[in-house]
């Protein structure tokens, strides 16, 4: 798979999200889209209770393992790249995860704005603070 050099929301080179657990649509630990990922999984998220409970609700459950999909289920604490509409449909619903900036793809802000991302953001924009807690 060819490498993709992306941007983050703060217009720095896109750091990794997660690899252990391994997320990302090319499931390279990054967050980042392409022509495949149709659900555009650019959001870099710290896992939280109520959100995984919210997606699994709304049909999308985060938190049962799949073994046969190489897919560990996640836990609190644990990052992961969600689809920006999910991400942002949880903010309205008051229960949205918060973010990593530096790992989250410059695509999102095709679908929600910098400052909604940084009212949520557990790397504050001035600091790395934030970068390793949930690793």
């Amino acid at each position: 798979m060819a490498t993709q050099h992306a941007t983050n929301v703060l217009g720095d080179p896109l750091q990794p999200c997660s690899t252990d657990p391994q997320t990302g649509f090319y499931r390279d630990g990054h967050c980042r889209t392409g022509p495949r990922d149709r659900g555009t999984h650019v959001v870099c998220a710290e896992m939280t209770a109520p959100f995984l409970r919210y997606t699994k609700k709304k049909g999308n459950d985060l938190i049962t393992p799949r073994p046969a999909m190489n897919f560990p289920g996640l836990e609190p604490g644990d990052r992961w790249c969600l689809c920006v509409a999910r991400w942002k449909e949880a903010v309205e619903a008051e229960v949205a995860p918060p973010v990593v900036l530096a790992a989250t793809e410059e695509t999102a802000l095709e679908v929600v704005d910098l400052a909604t991302l940084k009212a949520h953001a557990v790397d504050a924009a001035s600091s790395g603070e934030g970068a390793a807690a949930g690793a």
